[in-house]
């Protein structure tokens, strides 16, 4: 039997979920649009952030098996952040708070500052129904 080679790894799903949460930001911080579109860029961005926080422990699990504790602990307090944002954006939208949110937004933007942003949006969406999503399925 053939060996399974996972060709992505954590640290390329947390960069591919960095650029589209600034794509998400970037639309969203646009043009004025309806509700619904806001809602479903916000709960993108909290899955995202959950996504990123999943991937930290797969991260540091070849250092830690090489006793290299200082440095997946650096790398560990480094991402902490992607899930308490997650938690702060998704209780602001549940109450509607958008200042709450916009403040959270412009947090995380200046946390992904180093991440280059593509040029060009993604041919589909990858917010569309976020909010449906996020919210198990009723809207």
């Amino acid at each position: 039997m053939s060996r399974v080679i996972k060709l992505e790894s954590a640290g390329k799903d947390r960069t591919q979920l960095s650029k589209y949460i600034l794509l998400a930001i970037r639309e969203l911080g646009g043009s004025s649009q309806d509700l619904n579109k806001s809602k479903d860029l916000v709960a993108y961005m909290i899955l995202a952030l959950a996504q990123i926080a999943q991937t930290i422990d797969a991260s540091v699990a070849a250092w830690e098996k090489r006793g290299y504790w200082v440095k997946a602990d650096r790398f560990r307090m480094e991402w902490g952040w992607a899930q308490t944002k997650s938690d702060l954006l998704y209780k602001h939208l549940n109450n509607e708070n958008w200042d709450g949110i916009i403040q959270q937004v412009v947090q995380i933007s200046q946390k992904l500052s180093a991440v280059k942003v593509p040029a060009k949006k993604p041919a589909i969406d990858p917010w569309t129904n976020g909010y449906k999503l996020l919210m198990g399925g009723t809207k």
